[in-house]
């Protein structure tokens, strides 16, 4: 087996043989699926994305997205077509989690059309990023983002021009 070696289903997307995909997850045409991922059974995946290596996702994944290496996307987060989530961005989707108490009260996440995040930075369940806006590297978004803008920082503040 090649390391590019994608194995194509009759829904028309690819998976690489390490990946796994649970009965009940809705993928669309031409999805690609790198090495290493899980897609949950409530997940929903457009035409056209590209998952790459060691990523989660239980949620709902627009078309032509690209989500890069080590990234879930939990039940609640919607990235909505043509979202780019660079490596190890951070979704939550719980507000206040605990380890001794079973909480399924999941937060809406809502990732605008076009949207670019940088790499390593950290969305706080319950904010919605609006279209085409750009999360810098590192950026921690505790707070609404409106459609256009440039945050950077921790936390995320509008970059000056």
């Amino acid at each position: 087996m090649e390391y590019y070696d994608l194995s194509y289903t009759k829904e028309g997307y690819a998976i690489h043989p390490s990946s796994y995909v649970d009965n009940g997850a809705v993928i669309g045409k031409d999805t690609k699926i790198w090495h290493f991922c899980h897609i949950q059974n409530i997940a929903v995946i457009g035409r056209n994305c590209n998952i790459g290596q060691n990523c989660y996702i239980a949620g709902t994944v627009g078309n032509n997205c690209k989500i890069q290496n080590n990234v879930s996307v939990y039940n609640g987060v919607l990235l909505e077509d043509n979202v780019f989530v660079g490596p190890s961005v951070v979704f939550t989707n719980i507000k206040k989690p605990k380890a001794d108490v079973e909480n399924k009260e999941y937060v809406v996440t809502k990732i605008g059309k076009g949207v670019s995040i940088g790499a390593n930075a950290t969305i706080i369940c319950g904010v919605t990023i609006g279209e085409n806006a750009f999360i810098g590297a590192g950026a921690v978004v505790t707070k609404d983002v409106k459609a256009g803008v440039v945050v950077v920082g921790n936390p995320a503040k509008i970059m000056e021009k």
